[in-house]
């Protein structure tokens, strides 16, 4: 796919602090590129240097091949929806819609058009009349989609646009995105602290932390292979066993916590020696009796979420060694585990990544 979007060495500074690092990205045409982190890592700022809205200190925007850095925001051919809707109260839905549109100079006949395609879009036409208080935050969320479609930018930036919303509304909304997205097949790039909404929506996810990039992926590489200890902790739940890595002579790899030996398997990348840390998801641990366990440890808490149940264990029982840690195991339906219940805990180590860093 051809390059919508790039950044070089793009950064921020205030003052003294920055708040983004020198940056190389690189979006494509029609991607859509979630800049995901928890608050003070960049990411917005990133996203209001591409708008234009912040000028960077350092480095290089390109959009279509060309240098955008000093460009106007009006110039760059994007579009924009924000958390707050930024909706005019005293204006009608269609009106809202439409004033984009006429700040653009859209000749007449093409501007009813144009506002009734992007409020079918967003399965909103039987609202056009209506003023913004009038309706709910999800439709009010629907009407600044609508505006910032209706002139068919290539670019569409979204700060963090369902953070006002319930859970249950968000999560509808964030299926109506992904259907938006593949509709107008523009390139979206997106901003949220919520590790659930990044995956849902993305074709990638970027990570930040630190005012720099974490790491980029797919969002199964992030979630299944993460490349830091902060990704793998910040993307899903995550059970991490401290220990010192320990090559065999059959070329396996261990990792020792405490006193037991946690398997790893072959592989020629890992570290031969050295202080590590194995991730394992609850959805890939199973309870066991202890004496079948890659690690033993008593059930702390039972918790019950739904579709499964939760288990926490707690290890440093014995002669484990992990004094003080929680494992979590996500059981299936049919299973009920006790708290006080001495258990076993083991999973397909082919499923769980080391970590060195």
């Amino acid at each position: 796919m051809s390059t919508k979007l790039e950044t070089m060495g793009l950064a921020k500074t205030y003052r003294e602090t920055p708040a983004l690092l020198p940056t190389d990205l690189r979006v494509a045409a029609g991607e859509f590129l979630t800049l995901l982190g928890p608050s003070g890592s960049g990411k917005t700022t990133l996203l209001q240097m591409i708008s234009g809205l912040v000028e960077p200190s350092a480095g290089q925007l390109l959009i279509d091949g060309r240098d955008a850095t000093h460009e106007a925001p009006g110039k760059r051919g994007i579009g924009m929806v924000f958390q707050s809707y930024a909706l005019f109260p005293h204006m009608t839905v269609w009106d809202n819609v439409a004033y984009g549109l006429r700040m653009r100079k859209l000749p007449r006949a093409e501007l009813a058009p144009a506002v009734d395609a992007a409020l079918a879009m967003v399965k909103m036409q039987a609202f056009a009349q209506r003023l913004p208080s009038e309706l709910s935050g999800g439709q009010q969320q629907r009407i600044a989609l609508a505006r910032c479609f209706a002139f068919r930018p290539s670019i569409i930036l979204l700060d963090e646009p369902l953070g006002a919303l319930d859970k249950k509304l968000r999560e509808h909304m964030q299926l109506e995105i992904r259907r938006l997205h593949q509709e107008l097949g523009a390139t979206f790039i997106y901003v949220t602290h919520d590790q659930d909404e990044a995956l849902t929506l993305s074709d990638r996810i970027c990570l930040m932390n630190q005012a720099r990039i974490e790491q980029i992926g797919t969002p199964s590489q992030l979630y299944d292979r993460p490349a830091t200890r902060f990704a793998a902790d910040f993307l899903g739940h995550s059970n991490l066993l401290d220990g010192v890595v320990e090559r065999m002579d059959d070329g396996r790899v261990a990792l020792r916590v405490g006193e037991r030996w946690v398997p790893i398997g072959p592989s020629p990348d890992l570290p031969a020696a050295g202080e590590a840390s194995l991730l394992v998801r609850p959805e890939a641990a199973r309870l066991t009796s202890p004496e079948d366990g890659t690690l033993a440890g008593t059930i702390r808490q039972v918790v019950f979420v739904g579709s499964d149940t939760r288990a926490i264990v707690s290890l440093g029982q014995g002669n484990d060694g992990a004094q003080g840690a929680d494992f979590t195991v996500r059981c299936p339906r049919d299973l009920t585990p006790r708290v006080g219940e001495r258990v076993g805990l083991a999973w397909d180590h082919g499923r769980a990544t080391l970590l060195t860093r």
